[in-house]
């Protein structure tokens, strides 16, 4: 059964070093929290219902941090899924706090990152986190030293709370860095059709074997819309949307999705493009987007 479950969901990867094996087709949970990831959602049963209806789907992979909400996210996901299933991979990310006005801040400190791990324990019902990403993500810093971010998490490794270390928002020059320090197995950066910045180090990563996580795959906030994706997706009989995940799956092996919804109809939908071949002449005109 998972075998089937795992080609209807784009095949399977496991993550470097690890005995982790996910199916390519994962969910990210940022959009249970309420608007502006900020405090709780409307219909928290909802919420609960779109998680029970990834996992009985096949999703054995989610992405999750605890500055969702703040906490919301993750307790949501307690509720839904906890004693959680063997299969399933939980990623969280620390790196950021939440201001009272909703901002997003940096709390990069060996002291914040330590609080943050334990903050995502606490509210997963966790004794030890799957896989998590030091968020780095300034832009405006370039090449921001990460050295130090990373061996505090791998001290957190060390004391068993963590079990592997990823890296978000990086450059591939902050990958090098953090990997002379430890194992890193997954690098999440934004990356769709119309945002092609790290199509080299896509390359590299899966020359390596580590798992490249697109966030903001279908565009973010501002969802992705082009003439072309419209034409390509009604010459294949899909929606816009489920062309760009299938792009993102066909683009490289080593490439997860986590598309995000707070639907169950979104769900499936997303779930359903893990499905769908797009042709040669389809990708080399969505290719031309960026």
């Amino acid at each position: 059964m998972h075998s089937a479950r795992s080609a209807a969901l784009g095949g399977s990867f496991t993550f470097l070093g690890t005995n982790l094996t996910v199916n390519r087709m994962g969910y990210g949970a940022m959009q249970l929290a309420g608007p502006h990831v900020f405090g709780p959602p409307k219909d928290p049963d909802a919420a609960v219902a779109v998680l029970k209806e990834a996992i009985a789907s096949g999703v054995d992979h989610i992405d999750t941090s605890d500055f969702y909400g703040p906490h919301v996210t993750n307790q949501i996901i307690k509720r839904a899924l906890h004693p959680y299933p063997k299969n399933v991979v939980i990623v969280t990310k620390v790196g950021a706090k939440r201001g009272a006005d909703a901002s997003w801040n940096r709390a990069e400190s060996p002291e914040e990152l330590r609080s943050a791990v334990d903050d995502n324990l606490r509210n997963l019902g966790l004794e030890s986190l799957d896989v998590v990403n030091m968020r780095v993500g300034h832009l405006a810093l370039g090449d921001a030293p990460v050295r130090a971010h990373v061996e505090t998490l791998l001290e957190l490794k060390r004391e068993g709370k963590i079990k592997h270390v990823g890296l978000s928002n990086v450059t591939a020059k902050q990958f090098a860095e953090a990997r002379a320090v430890t194992e890193i197995v997954c690098v999440q950066n934004q990356y769709n059709l119309a945002h092609r910045g790290d199509d080299a180090f896509i390359a590299e990563l899966a020359k390596n074997g580590v798992a490249y996580v697109p966030f903001f795959p279908l565009g973010g906030f501002t969802p992705l819309q082009s003439s072309t994706l419209s034409e390509v997706a009604a010459a294949a009989e899909s929606t816009p949307m489920q062309v760009a995940l299938a792009w993102l799956l066909q683009r490289s092996p080593n490439i997860l999705l986590i598309p995000g919804t707070s639907s169950i109809g979104h769900l499936r939908e997303n779930l359903a493009a893990a499905k769908l071949e797009l042709s040669p002449k389809m990708i080399e005109r969505l290719d031309t987007i960026a």
